[in-house]
């Protein structure tokens, strides 16, 4: 493709391929086939790449553009329908007042998170805004309704189209927010209070509301090859390829396939250094379908013409295992040789006498229950670059671990991990799904086997039928109270089908049974669970490792003891909160940062308040009925009972520049931001004089994965200690104490105290590395301990605790269910940035909400953001917050974490809302219309 800027060009008729068309007020002419898709040729072809692709199927929105003023998916629209009409992008919205006006109340209300699908919220946004200037909330989700988000729950974007008109021609700088409350013990007093506890808006969020932001598909050589994978298209089978070379041969622009004999090093990839399990590329038999069996390299044009059905591979599908419960058959067969019975691993928690509980109790509840596998559905599916630098290999891609990348390229491609640089790219959405790795390991061979550069960017089928999945589950729960409410038993058995490859499945069957229990005091427990192998996708890491699952289960079951003993459902968890002292199924003594029952008490107006209204709703005869619910999680922070450690760097250069050294992927939830905030007020200077680096593995010190909550707690804590020994070597040079206030002119550090200031002089102080001339490095792991064969041990240094409300009204007719509010109370120990704090809990909630009503993951049937449902803007109701402040005393400024915790509860405060409008209890999610009409119909004899 080819553009030309026609104002500096004499006027010309238009060629035989042109397409000339008003782009962002420039006119353009376009070399391309005519039925090309407008969002290809905007990115490729004119350099647009705040244009995203998340689906090519007019299904995402990410792609919305104004074509003569009226909205469309450029991935719908072929390029010759452009021809003389005028096109804006999300690049050109900075040139006129409205446009700014709306990214900076974008911005300023933190309604960008990963970022990916913000230029579709921005123009169906800006769209609205030049019809109507002031739109209430109706009319602004009816206009959002076209786009998907999966990061922030919509409800900051609603925010923010509707302060916009406060924000043109500059007549506001600040959102009008609706401030969550704060209850809890104050901060401290002094100079640690200058940044934590504010609501600055994101460090990284102008490129993104910009449209400027580089993803994974954004950026590559010019000269790169692509890549594309052939898959398996069954769940189980036996694959024979024919002549390779002779295909290539016949293509011209075809480079090379690769298979698994041309792997340099070694030709699998896992998560866990004992378990490499997973082939890159597949040799003899797939195990699921969408698994990978050779990469097809080349010209872009030449790799997407190849045809599947010419391409010389034959298939013989084998009978697959399909589901936990077929795969512990005494009739399976065995998937993986090293396991015979086809369990992957066994967790374990066993504390008291577990019968003798049972025994003695006055109330006890069971049941079973099945959820099944969830669809991360971020909306940037997997891309990136790799190149070979002499005897180095570089990958740019989209990830959510970029040192475990660098682990699994070198082992791939045999080379020492010093020959490894990982790049990583601004990352749309990841929720776990990310943290994987995908493409890399197929980038890195073609791009060091060939020595030339080479890209890929999987389709959203692709994506979803590669991917890892959140474990489907077979949970079966018992649950036991005295006469006064007070649990004195629990047990669970939990089959967790990891899919064909281990993934995560360990990570889940550790953590599920430290949980399982929820946040409550219970003497006697036996949680076990199992992952198993089958033929489904590989089930990996989502937001929650497990404990979603399991808390469905037990959330479910402590209702059924409420209504049995006769105590509220609030009460009753009131009554069972754990605390701070009280011991855990693991014999971990909670120390301090226990806040669930703080969380209760919160929520308690709130509940009585909603009862209320649903007693006065119900008590007419129609159709359509109204319940509450309540559910509780706890949730541990990194991993479990294993080394988690993270280390930063924060320096000071010769001319002046204040660097923080930040390997921490930021993938939407802030913290690049929150980081930044800690280590300005560890080191007393303004966030705003800091540069970043990011995340590079040859600049920055591994700072773990971004995963299980623990980038605030853990990353936060090495950056707080980082900026503190920076400081201490500012004091140290100038003879000053604790309270001294540092300010930074130039290439002069200005330290006053009492009156007295010292100044040092960066210039000419000698130079290390880069112009180095002081640093700080600051390193936290976590205090843990092992879990013994019984689960005994001290899992995590911190936990994090929330409750949750919802209310909703069911259609008993239809089966269909209309989220009226949810409340929630979430304690995170200290909120860095209330902002962002509340952005991830309303994005939790909302996957939480999928979990329970909408999401179902099959293969072969909802491999699409059409047939694979996630909440739209309409979807998602008002969300009331309250952030509970029980301090943590290891976390930086006494912060913990919130990713996880804020989806855990929502799906049980759903399903307990159900069971309060219907009297059915629903023990299978995602809750479609069609299963609680069924148990509607069943309940009322219904034929």
């Amino acid at each position: 493709m080819n553009v030309h800027d026609r104002s500096a060009l004499p006027a010309v008729a238009p060629q035989e391929n042109a397409v000339a068309f008003r782009l962002n007020g420039r006119e353009v002419v376009l070399q391309e086939a005519s039925d090309a898709r407008l969002s290809e040729a905007l990115r490729t072809g004119l350099g647009a790449t705040g244009t995203k692709v998340g689906c090519d199927a007019g299904d995402c929105g990410a792609c919305t553009v104004l074509i003569d003023e009226a909205q469309a998916c450029a991935c719908l629209v072929p390029v010759g329908q452009v021809a003389g009409c005028a096109v804006v992008t999300v690049e050109g919205l900075a040139e006129n007042a409205l446009g700014a006006a709306l990214q900076r109340a974008f911005h300023a209300h933190g309604a960008a998170q990963c970022g990916i699908c913000t230029p579709g919220m921005l123009m169906a946004g800006y769209d609205l805004l030049k019809r109507n200037p002031r739109p209430d909330e109706g009319e602004t989700l009816d206009a959002l309704g076209g786009v998907l988000c999966r990061c922030t729950g919509y409800l900051k974007i609603v925010e923010a189209v509707r302060d916009a008109h406060r924000f043109v021609d500059g007549e506001a700088s600040e959102p009008r927010h609706n401030l969550s409350p704060i209850s809890g013990s104050p901060p401290p007093a002094g100079r640690a209070c200058a940044s934590i506890g504010t609501r600055i808006a994101r460090l990284d969020g102008e490129p993104k509301v910009a449209g400027t932001e580089i993803y994974g598909s954004d950026a590559a050589p010019e000269d790169a090859l692509w890549l594309r994978a052939l898959r398996s298209p069954h769940p189980r089978a036996r694959f024979t390829l024919g002549d390779l070379d002779a295909f290539v041969a016949a293509r011209p622009g075809l480079v090379r396939i690769f298979t698994a004999k041309d792997v340099p090093g070694e030709n699998s990839f896992g998560i866990y250094p004992h378990l490499k399990d997973q082939p890159v590329f597949s040799t003899g038999e797939t195990r699921y379908r969408g698994e990978c069996v050779l990469a097809i390299v080349g010209e872009k044009a030449a790799v997407e013409a190849v045809r599947m059905d010419e391409f010389p591979i034959s298939w013989e599908p084998l009978p697959p295992m399909i589901g936990s419960k077929a795969a512990l058959a005494e009739t399976a067969f065995t998937l993986h040789d090293f396991v015979p019975d086809n369990v992957l691993t066994r967790g374990r928690v066993e504390r008291g006498d577990v019968e003798a509980g049972f025994a003695a109790a006055a109330h006890v509840a069971s049941g079973a229950f099945e959820t099944g596998f969830v669809e991360h559905a971020y909306i940037e599916p997997e891309a990136g670059y790799a190149k070979r630098v002499g005897e180095t290999i570089e990958v740019f891609a989209c990830t959510q671990a970029p040192y475990m990348d660098r682990d699994e390229v070198a082992r791939v491609i045999g080379l020492p991990l010093e020959s490894v640089r990982i790049l990583p790219s601004a990352c749309g959405g990841g929720f776990g799904g990310k943290l994987d790795v995908s493409l890399q390991p197929m980038l890195a061979v073609a791009a060091w086997v060939l020595d030339r550069p080479v890209r890929c960017v999987f389709g959203r089928i692709e994506s979803m039928i590669s991917s890892t999945k959140r474990h489907p589950s077979s949970i079966e729960a018992k649950a036991a109270c005295d006469a006064a409410g007070r649990l004195v038993a629990y047990a669970m058995d939990g089959d967790f089908d990891t899919g064909a490859y281990s993934s995560w499945g360990p990570t889940v069957a550790g953590r599920v049974p430290v949980h399982a229990t929820g946040p409550y005091k219970v003497p006697h427990v036996r949680n076990r669970s199992r992952a198993v192998y089958t033929n489904g996708p590989p089930s990996g890491a989502f937001r929650g490792f497990g404990v979603p699952q399991a808390a469905i289960a037990q959330e479910t079951l402590f209702d059924d003891l409420a209504a049995a003993a006769g105590i509220d459902r609030l009460e009753f968890r009131l009554i069972n909160a754990i605390r701070a002292g009280d011991t855990t199924p693991c014999g971990q003594v909670l120390e301090a940062s226990a806040g669930l029952a703080e969380c209760l008490e919160e929520l308690r107006p709130h509940w009585e308040r909603l009862l209320a209204d649903a007693a006065a709703f119900n008590a007419s005869e129609g159709r359509t009925r109204r319940g509450v619910g309540v559910g509780c999680m706890w949730y541990g922070i990194g991993n479990t009972g294993m080394s988690n450690p993270s280390t930063m760097r924060v320096t000071l250069s010769q001319d002046g520049r204040l660097t923080f050294w930040n390997g921490a992927v930021d993938i939407g939830q802030g913290s690049t931001t929150v980081l930044t905030q800690i280590a300005a007020d560890a080191l007393g200077l303004p966030v705003e004089r800091f540069d970043l680096v990011v995340g590079d593995t040859f600049r920055t010190f591994d700072a773990g994965k971004t995963s299980a909550s623990r980038q605030t707690f853990v990353s936060g804590k090495a950056s707080e200690k980082a900026a503190a020994a920076l400081r201490a070597e500012i004091l140290r040079l100038t003879n000053a104490g604790p309270a001294a206030r540092l300010s930074l002119d130039g290439t002069t550090v200005r330290v006053e105290e009492n009156g007295v200031v010292a100044l040092i002089d960066l210039a000419a102080l000698p130079a290390k590395a880069n112009g180095t001339v002081l640093e700080g490095i600051g390193s936290f792991d976590p205090p843990t301990v092992p879990l013994d064969e019984n689960g005994q041990g001290v899992p995590y240094a911190t936990y994090g605790f929330a409750a949750q409300i919802a209310s909703l009204d069911v259609d008993l007719d239809l089966g269909t269910i209309k989220l009226n509010r949810i409340v929630a109370a979430h304690d995170v120990g200290r909120a860095i940035n209330p902002m962002l704090v509340e952005g991830q809990i309303h994005g939790g909630i909302a996957q939480g909400i999928g979990l329970a009503l909408l999401e179902e993951y099959l293969p072969g049937r909802t491999e699409n953001l059409h047939d694979y449902l996630i909440p739209t803007a309409g979807d998602v109701p008002p969300i009331d917050i309250i952030l509970v402040e029980d301090p943590e005393p290891l976390g930086p400024s006494g912060a913990k974490g919130i990713g996880e915790p804020a989806l855990v509860p929502t799906a049980p405060a759903i399903l307990g809302a159900i069971r309060h409008a219907t009297g059915v209890t629903p023990r299978q999610v995602p809750v479609l219309p069609h299963r609680l009409w069924e148990l509607l119909r069943q309940k009322e004899g219904r034929p």
